[in-house]
């Protein structure tokens, strides 16, 4: 574990030694930060565009970026992969990057973890519908759930599938109406994420309930 933590801080002060030491990568992240700072998926299309044949690689490689870097707005990836690359195929580059990302904040938090015994006993019992549900909000940040998660003794697989099943619909509804996402669509999108969550919050509490019930029925 301890040469776990020397592999990612060294990692670490290796990237921001590199921003100050090589030229060219100190340009390719000052307008990586300018695009997301713009908070215009066009701006984003047209920098991942510029890649060429490369540009599904530093779209993946961006979308890892922003998860790491939390809480910059992945939503500007996923938008940009469905007008540069297609609804279709937009979405499964976003999903599957936004899956990578989280597996890396997972076991960034799980090595850099401290004791939260509270915190453990909850998601262990109720951790996978935790994930799913904040997976589907759309305001909650995806990456602090994932450093979150990776903090408790929740296992990797059951985080992962909540995740990928979490993230699914929010990309796919992103993807789709990327390139027509007017006032009235985003409206649309939030609130059919809401309504997701709300369902898996319902059947999260109901389970909380029952297990309460049958424990003071025991006692």
């Amino acid at each position: 574990m301890k040469s776990s933590k020397i592999i990612i801080i060294s990692g670490f002060v290796i990237l921001i030694g590199a921003y100050f030491i090589i030229p060219e990568y100190k340009n390719f992240m000052d307008m990586t930060f300018k695009a997301f700072a713009s908070g215009d998926f066009e701006k984003m299309r047209d920098f991942v565009a510029n890649y060429g044949a490369y540009a599904a690689i530093v779209s993946f490689l961006l979308m890892i970026l922003q998860s790491v870097a939390a809480p910059l707005p992945a939503f500007i990836i996923t938008l940009a992969n469905a007008n540069l690359f297609g609804w279709w195929r937009g979405a499964i580059l976003s999903w599957t990057s936004a899956m990578a990302g989280a597996a890396i904040c997972f076991y960034i938090a799980r090595i850099c973890k401290a004791g939260l015994n509270s915190i453990d006993n909850f998601f262990e019992r109720y951790g996978t519908h935790s994930i799913l549900i904040a997976r589907l909000l759309p305001f909650i940040s995806f990456d602090l759930v994932s450093y979150a998660a990776g903090l408790t003794a929740m296992k990797f697989l059951p985080f992962f599938i909540a995740t990928g099943i979490g993230q699914l619909p929010a990309t796919v509804i992103y993807s789709y109406v990327g390139g027509m996402l007017t006032g009235g669509a985003k409206f649309l999108m939030t609130g059919l994420l809401i309504l997701f969550a709300l369902s898996a919050l319902i059947i999260l509490l109901r389970k909380m309930y029952t297990e309460k019930h049958k424990i003071e029925k025991i006692s």
